[in-house]
């Protein structure tokens, strides 16, 4: 039987039971958790500064209303870099592959911002709708080319993270694919592609951490207009 290379994006079943809760619930139990020792262990104290530093940089642009969301963003990025490192490990499954859970991740904080912009300021909300200074015969256009942008935001997110993290999952498997079928007939080629390879997995590991930070951070400016 010839496996399909999507096969691996199929959400892993035991029994009859979806296992993609067990991988999703998985990244928490490894996190060190914290110590009241005032000497901490030097996981513990990487694991405070990457926190604090990233914490830093998504709030910066923000004003104080902002700041009371550290703790989701911060929880939200730090859960997507440990499944989507986690995704690339043998024998184990991405969940942020699903374009369903990526968008339940996004559409309910970009509603969120929405709404809090409504409620706090409607006027400056409604302004993004029309630019300044247009052109009166262009108004209705703009307004719906503006909501349509505006409502296509949550499906953005969750496409870009689905389609960067799919794309590279998948050149992984054929370059390994590939390794394995050259072996036996040019074994100078499949050094090659084995040294092609570890690199792309370098370079996995690396859009896995910086599409969950380019994740929240699109969150964080869509809050910063609205507050």
């Amino acid at each position: 039987m010839t496996l399909s290379l999507f096969d691996q994006f199929l959400s892993p079943t035991l029994l009859g039971i979806p296992l993609i809760a067990l991988a999703i619930l998985l990244p928490w139990t490894l996190f060190p958790s914290a110590s009241i020792r005032w000497v901490t262990n030097r996981t513990l104290a990487l694991q405070a500064w990457f926190i604090n530093l990233m914490t830093k940089q998504l709030l910066q642009p923000l004003n104080m209303a902002g700041h009371t969301w550290a703790l989701l963003l911060t929880s939200l990025m730090v859960f997507l870099i440990s499944i989507n490192m986690l995704g690339l490990l043998p024998y184990t499954f991405t969940p942020t592959t699903q374009l369903s859970m990526n968008l339940a991740f996004a559409a309910p904080l970009w509603l969120m911002t929405v709404i809090i912009g409504l409620r706090n300021n409607p006027t400056a909300a409604l302004g993004h709708l029309l630019p300044e200074g247009t052109p009166t015969p262009l108004i209705p256009a703009l307004i719906i080319i503006e909501t349509i942008s505006l409502l296509i935001r949550p499906l953005a997110l969750a496409v870009r993270l689905t389609a960067n993290l799919t794309a590279g999952h998948l050149l992984i498997q054929l370059l390994a694919t590939a390794t394995f079928v050259l072996i036996p007939l040019l074994p100078a080629v499949a050094i090659a592609t084995v040294t092609l390879l570890y690199l792309l997995t370098l370079l996995e590991i690396a859009v896995a951490m910086i599409q969950a930070y380019v994740f929240i951070l699109l969150l964080s400016l869509y809050l910063q207009e609205n507050i």
